[in-house]
């Protein structure tokens, strides 16, 4: 039996609905995996933590600032409570399973935020815009990251550099102990991290499933994946 991937989803709180872009799923096939929606609001999730072989905490919008004791700022945006909570209470249980994670975006932050880090709020305001996290308009940008050439992250995609899509204006300010930094952009903003403990847990800013042709970025489903099949 293939690996069953369980993956966040966002809500729309306009019109209702559930949403997720399709290069979540689409990556999760192509990896060998059966993808399952998670959808905000569940409650009953330790039947979900013994049903399912991995968990993908994808992007989305913002997350509320009073989670990292941070301040309210314009460009915040589509804060989902219901979310935020859903999730938070999903990563603190996974920190203390083996259960495979992958954090995309959003979810590397949540994953962080769960651990007790600290956010940047706005990237060009603080940090400046000698790279480009994401273009004005909304639209996903292209950038380099440099990875260490010693974390599983490197061992995974087989390269020490190259280029991914973006699309956040908020970064994390630090890791708690439990993190390596594993991968960086040249303004210093931190791109890629892997838990010390955790038999399988990588988390990454940048947006993979937007790379669906790309080996390096596909790569990671499959890693990924092929850990949660062990737990079959």
């Amino acid at each position: 039996m293939a690996a069953l991937i369980g993956i966040t989803v966002y809500r729309n709180l306009d019109e209702g609905g559930y949403y997720i872009p399709d290069g979540y799923v689409e990556s999760v096939r192509q990896a060998g995996g059966i993808p399952l929606l998670l959808t905000p609001g569940e409650t009953r999730l330790n039947q979900v933590l013994r049903t399912i072989h991995g968990i993908i905490f994808a992007g989305g919008g913002d997350m509320d600032p009073a989670l990292y004791g941070g301040s309210n700022h314009p460009t915040i945006e589509r804060v989902d409570t219901v979310r935020d909570t859903f999730e938070i209470d999903l990563a603190k249980r996974l920190f203390k399973l083996n259960t495979p994670v992958l954090g995309i975006c959003r979810g590397f932050q949540l994953l962080a935020v769960a651990s007790g880090s600290q956010m940047i709020s706005h990237i060009p305001e603080e940090i400046g815009e000698a790279v480009i996290h994401k273009d004005p308009g909304g639209d996903s940008v292209r950038h380099p990251v440099t990875l260490e050439p010693d974390s599983r992250l490197a061992n995974i995609t087989g390269s020490k550099e190259f280029e991914v899509e973006s699309e956040h204006h908020q970064a994390i300010r630090n890791v708690t102990d439990e993190w390596q930094i594993v991968a960086s952009a040249s303004d210093g903003i931190i791109e890629a991290m892997e838990h010390k403990h955790h038999p399988w847990m990588i988390s990454v800013l940048w947006h993979p499933e937007m790379s669906i042709d790309e080996a390096e970025q596909q790569r990671i489903f499959r890693a990924f994946v092929a850990a949660a099949e062990q737990l079959k």
